[in-house]
């Protein structure tokens, strides 16, 4: 006897995505997988087709779990990857890129004027400009002019040697 699909779909969709709702707590996955049920047993012929959907939505629930599960599991693995790549530090191509960075920035610095590199070191080091002005001696309105122009010195000094290493690269 062939079975009347179209009758078991409308006899049973609602029962099976309530119940794949209540597993999945989602319901459009529940939806999804509830019409993957269907599709799945379309070409078969059933005594209890109504328990075959279920049987079949079980199965895939749990297969989805599964995936689920590994997902996590994975995602575990790269969390834990990522933190021992962190202790272990930065690759020896990324220290030897950070070392040109740090002397490049120590060129650009020498290249400054003693009072702009001053300022600029204790700024980085945190001092308010206040406490900035006591250590150089300037007056506490040029601080902040005599900063901004430091940072674009720097900038261009820094720009300066970039462009004549890459020539000399």
């Amino acid at each position: 006897m062939k079975t009347d699909w179209a009758e078991v779909y409308r006899a049973t969709y609602g029962d099976l995505v309530r119940y794949l709702s209540w597993r999945v707590k989602d319901e459009d996955r529940a939806h999804d997988l509830a019409q993957e049920a269907f599709a799945r047993v379309l070409d078969r012929s059933a005594d209890n087709a109504h328990a075959l959907v279920f049987k079949v939505a079980i199965n895939l629930v749990r297969d989805d779990e599964r995936t689920v599960v590994r997902r996590r599991r994975h995602l575990a693995l790269l969390r834990v990857e990522a933190e021992v790549r962190a202790e272990a530090g930065p690759s020896p191509a990324e220290q030897a890129q950070r070392s040109e960075d740090v002397e490049r920035l120590r060129r650009a610095l020498d290249a400054l004027s003693e009072r702009d590199r001053e300022v600029l070191l204790l700024w980085d080091a945190g001092l308010s400009y206040a406490d900035i002005a006591e250590e150089t001696g300037l007056a506490l309105g040029g601080i902040a002019t005599t900063l901004v122009r430091a940072k674009k010195n720097l900038v261009e000094a820094h720009r300066a040697l970039e462009v004549n290493d890459a020539a000399l690269g």
